[in-house]
């Protein structure tokens, strides 16, 4: 599981973050945990991190199976619930706090998803800057996308490919964006 393409973690973006105090909310999915526990558990003691729910198998929230970017969503409305409920059940077993917030693999909702969701006590949280693309953006791609937060954007990047561009495009980027008098938070300071 842990050689799995996406179950690592980039160990300097995330001491990058805490280096320069920099907040992030961290959506885990609950199959990345096993083989990072030791990673999540020092992730989820830091203040600075706010731990929410991705999920128990990364899939998009639906009630009919639609597939997004090439990944079966949840095929009717008993799969959504575990993909929502068994994800935030596990984070709050691991950490004695439940997620307040739940992001979707490739952040897709229906609208029967979203109000799923919102029964469950979880608040769907969506983007509005496409920060590395699944981490499939270069360094100076993800520098760019950063640079062009205005305030209040809600920024998605991945810290589960340390083989690509983001760690770097991140550590380009933030100190200019603090120079432009941006400051960062967790989900619920919004």
């Amino acid at each position: 599981c842990g050689s799995q393409q996406g179950m690592g973690f980039d160990a300097g973006l995330l001491a990058f973050l805490e280096r320069e105090q920099v907040p992030a909310t961290l959506f885990i999915n609950v199959r990345w945990i096993g083989p990072n526990r030791q990673a999540f558990d020092r992730l989820a003691a830091n203040p600075l991190f706010e731990i929410a729910n991705h999920g128990q198998q990364h899939k998009p929230a639906s009630v009919t199976g639609r597939s997004v970017y090439g990944l079966d969503g949840t095929r009717n409305v008993a799969e959504l619930i575990d993909e929502i409920e068994l994800g935030a059940a596990k984070i709050a077993a691991l950490t004695g706090r439940r997620p307040r917030f739940y992001r979707s693999g490739t952040a897709y909702y229906d609208e029967v998803a979203v109000q799923v969701a919102e029964a469950l006590g979880q608040q769907v949280a969506g983007f509005s800057v496409l920060g590395d693309k699944g981490a499939t953006y270069g360094r100076d791609e993800v520098k760019a996308a950063l640079l062009s937060a205005r305030p209040g954007d809600i920024v998605i990047l991945h810290m589960n490919h340390p083989e690509s561009g983001t760690r770097a495009g991140v550590m380009a980027a933030i100190p200019e964006l603090m120079r432009r008098g941006f400051s960062f938070v967790r989900l619920s300071e919004q």
